[in-house]
């Protein structure tokens, strides 16, 4: 298999290639949590840069559960033609483009004022960073149930604005990724305890989205390799979840790997693991291809197409990509066309790792606002100045969305 080959899904349409633009978060909707213009003209970008496949950034099933301000919410038709446009923008090339459902659970912003919800009521550690997280409250078996129908119902509406399908977020220590692991979900019924039951809401979403989406529309999960944290969701959990999801009719699995405590998507693990600087979860991916029946994409650190090519080749159907697409949007024409780019941000070295990642994603974010205005992508941004930009700019969108919802209720 080559990067530019044809993938062909399980339910009977096709990716042109094997290039994947991996969601990133932009916090570019407008005060209605629809699509703002600065999106469209984002995914524009992309659009025209060749990935086969676009996978947005967060797209929630609750406004009032949100990883953080300015997210794109989906939860009734009130703005579906903004939704529409969107769609029409990442598919004008060719591309398919799926929407990532996500709900936090515990990793929402003390700062937003909104219950927290999650498997148990167990806080996040990070250190000092740990009281900007609320305590989050145990789930009900209505809030399960809630949430279940929140996902099925973005599902739909995804499918009726113009998406080719959507990618269920169960990893990097959100709500899913919460009932997956021991860590953070100690709950002894029906959605506790073994890991049959608690990856049962992860199963019971797939289903339900399922149920309510056309066979050709796509449905994928992204999900933890592990949780690179001891006690917590291993690779062995992983690869029993993808046996499960055998028999869902899921379309593709996208593997990455860590959360909030334990970044590793960004290279980085709790438990000690070095992590190759470029392609750090092959292994993992190898490794799950052997029992998934459905294509298996890896996301993490990947920029250069001799390694993308050697993913490929080693079994893995498709590579995500996301720092190095936010840096250089055309880079799948530029490595069809024998150019050898290999974007890449200089490393963050600070002591204080959860600081750090909070950086390395301003900084991701940085080079985001730059493509939404046309202009040219500056990775060499100092860490600090754009985690500083990051922060005035949440606040705004903070002050926003507690209006906004003020007003609601």
């Amino acid at each position: 298999m080559k990067v530019f080959d044809t993938l062909a899904l399980p339910n009977g349409s096709s990716i042109p290639n094997r290039i994947a633009k991996a969601a990133m978060e932009e916090n570019m909707a407008d005060a209605e949590h629809a699509p703002a213009e600065a999106l469209l003209r984002l995914y524009q970008a992309w659009a025209d840069g060749g990935a086969g496949l676009l996978i947005s950034g967060n797209v929630m099933v609750d406004r009032r559960a949100m990883t953080g301000p300015g997210g794109v919410v989906l939860e009734n038709e009130r703005h579906l033609d903004q939704f529409k446009r969107w769609a029409r923008t990442g598919r004008a090339n060719g591309a398919q483009f799926w929407l990532q459902i996500n709900h936090p659970g515990r990793q929402m912003p003390a700062r937003m004022k909104q219950q927290t919800w999650a498997p148990s009521a167990v806080p996040l550690e990070l250190g000092k960073m740990s009281r900007h997280f609320a305590m989050p409250e145990e789930m009900t078996h209505q809030m399960i149930a809630e949430v279940i129908g929140r996902f099925a119902r973005t599902a739909h509406l995804a499918e009726s604005a113009g998406f080719n399908g959507v990618e269920i977020h169960a990893a990097h220590g959100y709500l899913l990724s919460q009932f997956l692991s021991p860590l953070s979900n100690r709950r002894t019924d029906a959605w506790g305890g073994s890991l049959e039951n608690r990856a049962r809401l992860l199963l019971e979403i797939v289903k339900a989205v399922r149920a309510t989406v056309s066979p050709g529309f796509a449905v994928a999960v992204k999900l933890n390799s592990a949780d690179f944290q001891r006690g917590g969701f291993s690779v062995d959990d992983a690869r029993q979840v993808v046996t499960l999801l055998n028999d869902l009719a899921v379309d593709l699995v996208e593997l990455s790997g860590g959360s909030y405590e334990a970044p590793a998507m960004q290279g980085q693990a709790r438990d000690g693991r070095t992590l190759a600087r470029e392609a750090y979860f092959v292994e993992f991916a190898r490794d799950i291809r052997t029992v998934a029946r459905m294509p298996v994409m890896v996301t993490g650190g990947i920029r250069r197409r001799p390694v993308a090519e050697q993913v490929v080749n080693s079994g893995v159907d498709m590579v995500g990509i996301g720092t190095a697409l936010a840096i250089n949007p055309m880079l799948p024409r530029d490595w069809l066309s024998g150019r050898d780019s290999a974007p890449a941000l200089p490393p963050i070295r600070w002591k204080n790792k959860p600081l750090a990642s909070l950086a390395n994603m301003a900084v991701v974010k940085f080079q985001l606002r730059k493509l939404s205005r046309g202009q040219a992508p500056r990775p060499g941004v100092s860490p600090l100045r754009a985690l500083i930009m990051q922060q005035l700019a949440d606040a705004c969108l903070t002050r926003r969305y507690l209006r906004g919802m003020a007003e609601r209720a």
